[in-house]
């Protein structure tokens, strides 16, 4: 899922180009990234283990940048 700006917004929120804009994940994408459910994913944003963005509806999104570096630590502590 990439995140979508539209012309107006991108005015309002002072965005120059659609590189300032981060990339969001949703839990099912965060969980494929470490082989666990979902459902593990919504734990860890409500343990604080991860942080999370709300959408409208209520949804969580975790930022793509974050779960980079969560991987990549991860990865190399495991050695």
């Amino acid at each position: 899922m990439e995140a979508f700006v539209t012309q107006a917004s991108r005015g309002r929120f002072g965005l120059k180009n659609q590189q300032e804009v981060e990339k969001l994940l949703t839990p099912a994408e965060v969980a494929a990234l470490f082989r666990v459910d979902p459902k593990t994913v919504t734990r860890w944003a409500k343990a604080g283990k991860l942080s999370s963005i709300r959408t409208l509806g209520g949804h969580r999104r975790y930022r793509a940048a974050e779960i980079q570096g969560l991987l990549s630590g991860s990865a190399t502590s495991k050695r």
